[in-house]
């Protein structure tokens, strides 16, 4: 019986050795000597008795025995030679009583290679075992600038908390989102009792995902495992029976389809031309229905956020334009713990078209969809990479621009101040493009950076300080608020004089976005890329604007139309040209204008910027959930 596995095995490898010979690969095992870094580049380190897992064991120490065996260990010497009856009767004591005795293997960069027990190994993961013991050496080469030499190093830390060897990541920042997800603190100690709970759902996991496909992926199984509990939640995973699972990872496969992909966001930069279709209510209503219901899910309430104000005075707008076609509900007061609760509400109240209206909200906004894939949800936020629901922004930072140029005009003393609220993605861009636009009109302008997040702070002490002659506060009033500091305004005295302020136009965004998504062309955006789509509308499509206070100069307003119309006619980027930060140049090339994702994941500051871009531990708790999802610093 013995024997028959030995043959079976021979011919597993004899095939594995053709199929990598024809492929151009290496047939036999990889030779750790041949790759190891030059000496005095690493040291090593023992770590003992070890749990390795079969899976990661890829080859050899030295070349003496490499060739024995085909490059997935399965042996392809005959079966009358003594390596063969060796084999033989490892088989049998495996069969019999179990292999235990520990081999010697070297970990370098997370995969295993043996110095001694290659048969010991053979012979394992012929039988399809998990992990075999070893006494482990890790090989430890000095740190790089390359990515995967810092990944390792990442790992290395995450060891130190949590010795887990079997899982690996192909993005950076991966280990810390690890420990994050699972409830952990940077560097806390994991028990025996989490390690063994972690073990075990990693590995109903991998089974399942393996089992739909998953290893034909070009991601890890690591990456795909994150992505996952990251999205429906490390103890809700847990406790899911294999069944529930299982339909579980089905339902989420274009999530982990679209990890694969380098550039991960379709960006539609402006509204899909219109064309004659079906009414509305035809695209995702039966015939015997009576108007389509949208709901809409804020964070705050109208009254208290002005963010919350500009998307409800949308929704009144857009219930206005398709008064045959549509109703439309809002929620208030969302929060992380809640939304999910909101979402359901809307669902089971017959809402087919659902518009989250805030970044925290994407997670909830994915698991809804993926569990109801009949109702289409969008989330407002940008670079959001989600494959079951679509993200919308504006380029706000056109409009910022103007505001900047604005400022730059009209401070006598070339002092501005930009209170900024969270350093998210598409906020560094509008910081950046104020201080441009105040540069261009205003050479000496330097603009203060402030952040109204920022702890202990006191803005008003720091404007006295800087002594800015214009700032550029919130971006609107709030309605219960019966206050003047908002957009670019002067300070004279106490009292602010408004120059101008930027518009959110949300309600023509969402009469645009719902003839987009509705009026035939949802699908035309969806083929045939696999990416995850964002809305990032601009001027061009009308849905932001300046407002001019009539206490500007006439000149000033002149200008600002004339950048108005160029912006909008697409002639002038506010990020074209050379442009220089604080630390050196940006860009040197005159004719060249930044591209669309350099300027959303924008991490640096303009040079006529004096601040920074605060951490998460420098803000306030209130801004946890926005910087967690959006966050341009960790």
């Amino acid at each position: 019986m013995a024997k028959e596995d030995y043959m079976k095995a021979f011919k597993s490898g004899k095939k594995d050795y053709q199929f990598r010979m024809l492929r151009g690969e290496k047939p036999t095992l990889l030779v750790l000597d041949d790759i190891m870094p030059e000496k005095g580049s690493y040291h090593e380190v023992p770590l003992g008795l070890v749990q390795v897992p079969i899976a990661q064991i890829v080859g050899t120490k030295t070349v003496g025995r490499s060739s024995s065996f085909a490059g997935n260990f399965m042996p392809i010497l005959r079966d009358d030679t003594e390596f063969a009856s060796k084999w033989i009767n490892l088989s049998e004591s495996q069969k019999e009583e179990g292999i235990r005795d520990p081999i010697k293997v070297y970990e370098y960069m997370n995969k295993f290679y043996v110095e001694e027990g290659n048969k010991r190994v053979s012979v394992m993961k012929y039988f399809g075992a998990v992990s075999i013991p070893g006494n482990v050496t890790r090989i430890v080469p000095k740190r790089t600038g390359d990515r995967e030499n810092r990944i390792y190093y990442e790992f290395m830390d995450f060891y130190q908390a949590a010795p887990i060897n079997y899982i690996w990541f192909s993005q950076e920042g991966s280990f810390g989102k690890l420990q994050e997800t699972v409830g952990k603190a940077p560097g806390e100690m994991w028990s025996e009792d989490e390690l063994l709970k972690f073990s075990a759902l990693y590995t109903r996991f991998t089974n399942e995902y393996e089992a739909k496909g998953g290893s034909k992926l070009k991601i890890t199984t690591g990456d795909a495992f994150l992505a996952f509990i990251s999205l429906h939640g490390y103890d809700e995973v847990d406790e899911k029976t294999t069944n529930e699972l299982r339909d579980l990872i089905v339902k989420s496969w274009e999530e982990f389809e679209l990890l694969q992909e380098e550039e991960d966001i379709e960006l539609k930069m402006k509204p899909s031309s219109e064309k004659k279709s079906k009414p509305l209510l035809s695209m995702l209503l039966p015939l015997s229905s009576h108007k389509l219901k949208a709901a809409f899910i804020y964070e705050k309430t109208p009254g208290t956020s002005a963010w919350t104000y500009a998307h409800e005075l949308g929704r009144l707008y857009v219930e206005q334009i398709f008064a045959d076609e549509l109703t439309t509900v809002s929620y208030e007061n969302g929060t992380e713990d809640n939304v999910d609760i909101l979402i359901q509400k809307a669902i089971e109240s017959g809402c087919k078209l659902i518009f989250t209206t805030t970044p925290p909200f994407v997670q909830a906004s994915v698991k809804a969809a993926i569990a109801n894939p009949e109702v289409r949800i969008l989330n407002c936020s940008l670079n959001t990479s989600h494959r079951y629901i679509r993200t919308y922004y504006s380029r706000m930072h056109e409009a910022k621009f103007l505001m900047g140029a604005i400022a730059g005009a009209m401070a006598e003393n070339n002092k501005l101040m930009y209170i900024a609220d969270y350093p998210i993605f598409g906020s560094i861009a509008n910081i950046n493009a104020f201080a441009l636009g105040a540069k261009m009109i205003n050479p000496r302008a330097k603009v203060y950076l402030e952040w109204s997040t920022r702890k202990e702070i006191d803005l008003d002490e720091k404007i006295r300080e800087t002594g800015a002659a214009c700032i550029s506060g919130r971006d609107m009033v709030i309605p219960e608020e019966a206050s003047r500091f908002f957009g670019i305004y002067h300070m004279e005295g106490d009292h602010p004089r408004n120059l101008a302020m930027p518009l959110y136009h949300w309600g023509k965004f969402y009469e645009q976005l719902l003839r987009t998504i509705l009026g035939g062309n949802w699908k035309d955006d969806d083929a045939p890329s696999t990416k995850a789509i964002n809305y990032w509308w601009g001027m061009s499509a009308g849905v932001i604007d300046v407002v001019c206070s009539r206490q500007l100069p006439i000149g000033t307003r002149r200008l600002v139309e004339l950048l108005k119309g160029t912006i909008s006619s697409e002639k002038l980027n506010p990020f074209s040209g050379v442009l220089y930060s604080q630390t050196g140049i940006v860009q040197e090339d005159p004719e060249r204008s930044l591209h669309p994702e350099e300027i959303m994941t924008m991490d640096w500051l303009a040079e006529n910027v004096i601040g920074s871009i605060p951490t998460k531990e420098e803000l306030t708790e209130k801004a946890e959930p926005v910087i967690k999802q959006q966050g341009v610093k960790g």
